[in-house]
């Protein structure tokens, strides 16, 4: 496997194009990939049942958050109700470097079907919930199989397809996030008022089970890396602790109802991950292999990845209320903006999917969808409250049509730019990095929105009883007053995010120029070429 890039080790004689570019580098070629071909019906079956557990993965991410207050409700734990869904992030994001590196070692088929396992257990612990605690400590099982079920997914595609092949499938897996995002509150709202909130968890046993069983048949028994001599438990230990720390630093802080906490939280935070670093770097066997972030290639889509977790995923739970508030709409409306952005994205991520698969060529998607994400959402600072809503509808279906058009992509030109034996561990670097930047910004735009709106608002309206249907009732001066308060909030956040897009323009153009090889590797290969940034 390789991708073909001009700046990532020495030349490939002969590699020119139709338009007579000079010689590019191969850096699969030098790490010595290996693909195990599956025949057309094989891989289309193992990418059907990648696709449904992937699938079932990111729907508790979405699936949950309309039956919270039922299930609160019915517990009798309404201060405990957030830690539902932020357990289940926490542990994902967390096991994401552990899971990779056993992926590499133990080989993704194991920590595949393991996962899986462990996946339905916990759902089916998570609908036999007696109290808050239990339901907390099952959902903690169950984001730290999900973290397994993701990375898997890609590092098994990144085994059996070429760099060239790989997109396209990519894509489709990549497909279960978008499609998530869209079915997941309906249709948790749906089971939850005609077959109880159980079964918002129960439902994934009957598919989860066809699914192990599709994956037992097509899943190949990939060849497993060599066993280290010394794991990494410091390193695992460190960043554990280190990003647990951040997340409620960040939280915390972003509440202003923290104080101490906040500081104390975020200083632990910092002081775990320094020494995290220091002990990847010295490490014989490190968690994350910070040394291929010495190439261009890596270092650039993973920057791009983080991007996507900053830039977008953060600012979508927030879209509603904006809309109900500036723009003075209901709650089923507001829906409307979040579904066309993640409709783009689904869309795009498709598409491009099938273009570098079909040319080779991914370096310009990137640039494009940079362009496309910093162009809309700067757009939408700029817009004035009180637009028909089709207008911002169209602008953030943009923003999301550029992010999807590298969203799955990058994650397969990094793939191919590493060495075999590292698959796992940096496609758990890519999504980490994603992850993470959505949960901190996430938190920091939560934070900021509470603040700026409560400084802004006019003496005698409380903000802590300022819902969108006291506004709709309120006299229209007092619709108008609110309406430029959410606007002049909003308004620097879109600024902030469309920088950072334009930041990621940069990492877009840092990559190399190159096609993706459509020649798979053989395992004989070694390291013959020193990485070069």
């Amino acid at each position: 496997m390789e991708v073909a890039s001009g700046s990532l080790g020495g030349s490939v004689p002969g590699s020119e194009d139709a338009a007579g570019a000079q010689p590019v580098a191969s850096t699969a070629r030098s790490f010595g990939q290996n693909t195990m071909p599956l025949s057309p019906l094989r891989l289309r079956f193992l990418v059907a049942s990648l696709l449904t557990v992937s699938f079932l993965g990111a729907l508790d991410h979405t699936v949950v958050s309309t039956s919270l207050a039922t299930i609160a409700g019915e517990l009798g734990a309404l201060e405990l109700m957030g830690w539902v869904v932020v357990g289940y992030t926490l542990a994902s994001t967390v096991l994401l470097p552990v899971l990779g590196k056993l992926g590499d070692v133990l080989g993704p088929r194991r920590v595949f079907l393991v996962s899986l396992l462990v996946f339905l257990l916990a759902s089916l612990a998570c609908g036999f919930a007696q109290d808050m605690t239990w339901l907390i400590v099952a959902r903690v099982v169950q984001g730290m199989s999900s973290a397994g079920l993701q990375l898997m997914s890609q590092t098994i595609i990144a085994k059996v397809t070429t760099p060239r092949e790989r997109p396209r499938y990519m894509a489709i897996i990549g497909a279960a996030f978008p499609i998530a995002i869209l079915v997941g509150p309906v249709l948790g709202g749906v089971i939850t008022d005609y077959w109880g909130w159980a079964w918002v968890f129960w439902i994934n046993i009957p598919v989860g089970l066809v699914a192990l069983a599709f994956a037992f048949a097509a899943v190949p028994r990939l060849e497993r890396g060599q066993i280290p001599r010394h794991y990494d438990v410091a390193g695992a230990a460190t960043f554990t602790v280190g990003l647990v720390f951040l997340v409620l630093g960040v939280t915390w802080a972003a509440e202003r109802s923290g104080g101490v906490q906040a500081v104390a939280a975020l200083v632990a935070a910092a002081v775990a991950l320094l020494a995290f670093f220091i002990i990847e770097v010295q490490a014989p066997e490190p968690l994350v292999p910070l040394r291929f972030f010495a190439n261009r290639t890596i270092a650039a889509g993973t920057a791009l990845s983080a991007i996507i977790g900053v830039g977008l995923f953060s600012i979508t739970a927030y879209l509603p209320t904006y809309f109900q508030m500036a723009y003075q709409v209901s709650a089923t409306v507001s829906g409307l903006v979040p579904i066309a952005t993640v409709l783009g994205m689904l869309v795009s991520n498709l598409l491009t999917g099938w273009l570098a698969s079909r040319t080779g060529r991914y370096r310009v998607f990137p640039i494009i969808g940079t362009c496309m994400g910093a162009a809309g959402l700067f757009m939408m600072a700029g817009l004035p409250a009180g637009l028909p809503l089709w207008v911002p509808m169209l602008v953030m279906a943009v923003v999301g049509m550029g992010t999807g058009s590298f969203m799955s992509l990058i994650v397969a030109v990094v793939q191919s730019a590493a060495p075999d034996s590292q698959t796992g561990a940096i496609t758990a670097s890519i999504n980490l990095v994603r992850q993470v930047g959505s949960t901190v910004a996430t938190a920091i735009i939560g934070g900021g929105i509470a603040f700026g709106v409560a400084r802004l608002l006019p003496a005698g309206i409380d903000p802590a009883s300022l819902t969108p249907h006291a506004v709709h009732q309120a006299p229209a001066a007092t619709q108008d007053a609110v309406a430029g308060i959410y606007s002049q909030v909003f308004t620097p956040i879109f600024i902030a995010l469309a920088v950072t897009y334009a930041i990621g323009i940069i990492a877009a153009l840092l990559l190399p120029h190159g096609r993706l090889s459509d020649e798979p590797r053989t395992a004989a290969s070694e390291l013959a070429e020193p990485l070069s940034a």
